[in-house]
C-alpha cells in the first residue's frame, strides 16, 4: 500500500482502477479510455506510459505519456508530480493536450525545459450533444468511405491535418503512421465523406476515439472551393446520424475558438459547449 502521495507508471493490473479515474469524465477523457479498454496499460499495446498519482494509497489522477501528453482528472499536487516526471524523461512527445486548466498549469512547469512551443492553442470548446436537430436534413450524399477509396480520401486527410496542426503528417517516416491510422478508420466504416461530381472530396469527417459512453467526430473539413456554400452543416449532421445510430449515445468533439465558422454549423447542428481543452505543439 502506497501511503504518501506518489507518481509511478501504471501496469496490467492497475486497469480497473484507472478505468475508475477514466470513468469519472467520460467525454473529456474519451480520447485515452478508448485507447485503454481496446490496449488495456502495457505500453508497448497502448502506445505510451501511463502515469499514477497517489495520494495515501489511493489513485487519484493519471497522465498518459505517448505521442501527447494528456493529464487526465489532474489535480494540482498530481501536475507537479507529472511535471516532475516528464521533466526526467525529457520531452518525447509531439503535443501536450487536455483539459485547458490543468494542461495551462502543467505547461506552465515545463516550458522552462521544453519551451518554446511551435504553438499553443490555449482553448478550444468542448462540445456534446446527444440528440439530431430538427431543423438541419442530414446531407443525403455523406457516405462512409470504402475500403478502395483509400487513394481518394488521403489527399484530402493531409490536407486537413496540414491545415489544422501546421506540418504535414508525410514528414518523419513518410506518413506510414498516419496512412495505417486513416486505414484503420476506413476499415471501421468510422470515415465518411462526400464526393464531387468528378470524385473529389467535398466534405469529410471521422468519428476517432469511441467508448460505449461518448465518441468523437474529428477530421472535419470542407474543400477550399466548397467553403461558404454550406455543407458544413447538413455534412456534421450526416456523420452525427451515423454517430448516434451505430457508435455512442453521446458525441462529442472539440475546435479552435478561432474558426467561427466551424463553432456557428456545429452550434447550428445542435453541439453544446461543456468546456475546453487546449493544445501545445512542439
Amino acid at each position: 500500500m502506497l501511503t504518501q502521495t506518489t507518481t509511478r507508471v501504471l501496469e496490467p493490473s492497475d486497469l480497473d482502477a484507472a478505468l475508475a479515474v477514466l470513468d469519472r469524465e467520460p467525454v473529456a477523457n474519451a480520447f485515452v479510455t478508448a485507447r485503454v479498454r481496446v490496449a488495456g496499460l502495457d505500453p508497448w499495446r497502448l502506445g505510451g506510459e501511463m502515469w499514477g498519482w497517489y495520494e495515501d494509497g489511493m489513485l487519484e489522477s493519471l497522465c498518459y505519456a505517448g505521442a501527447n501528453l494528456v493529464p487526465i482528472c489532474a489535480t494540482d499536487r498530481a501536475i507537479r508530480g507529472f511535471a516532475d516526471r516528464a521533466r526526467r524523461a525529457g520531452r518525447r512527445c509531439s503535443s501536450i493536450v487536455g483539459p485547458a486548466e490543468a494542461t495551462a498549469r502543467l505547461w506552465q512547469l515545463l516550458e522552462p525545459g521544453w519551451g518554446p512551443a511551435r504553438e499553443i492553442r490555449s482553448r478550444q470548446p468542448l462540445m456534446v450533444t446527444d440528440r439530431m436537430p430538427t431543423d438541419i436534413t442530414p446531407d443525403p450524399y455523406i457516405r462512409r468511405v470504402r475500403k478502395d477509396e483509400m487513394d481518394t480520401i488521403m489527399p484530402a486527410c493531409v490536407a486537413m491535418f496540414t491545415e489544422e496542426v501546421g506540418v504535414s503528417p508525410m514528414v518523419g517516416d513518410g506518413g506510414l503512421l498516419y496512412q495505417a491510422r486513416v486505414a484503420e478508420l476506413v476499415g471501421s466504416g468510422r470515415s465518411f465523406a462526400r464526393l464531387d461530381e468528378h470524385g473529389k472530396v467535398a466534405f469529410k469527417a471521422e468519428i476517432g476515439a469511441a467508448t460505449d459512453q461518448v465518441c468523437q467526430i474529428q477530421g472535419v473539413w470542407v474543400a477550399p472551393e466548397y467553403r461558404g456554400l454550406g455543407l458544413a452543416a447538413p455534412g456534421m449532421a450526416a456523420v452525427l446520424r451515423y454517430a448516434l445510430a451505430d457508435v455512442a449515445p453521446v458525441v462529442s468533439l472539440y475546435v479552435n475558438d478561432f474558426n467561427t465558422p466551424a463553432r456557428a454549423a456545429y452550434r447550428r447542428v445542435g453541439f453544446e459547449e461543456v468546456g475546453a481543452f487546449m493544445s501545445v505543439l512542439f
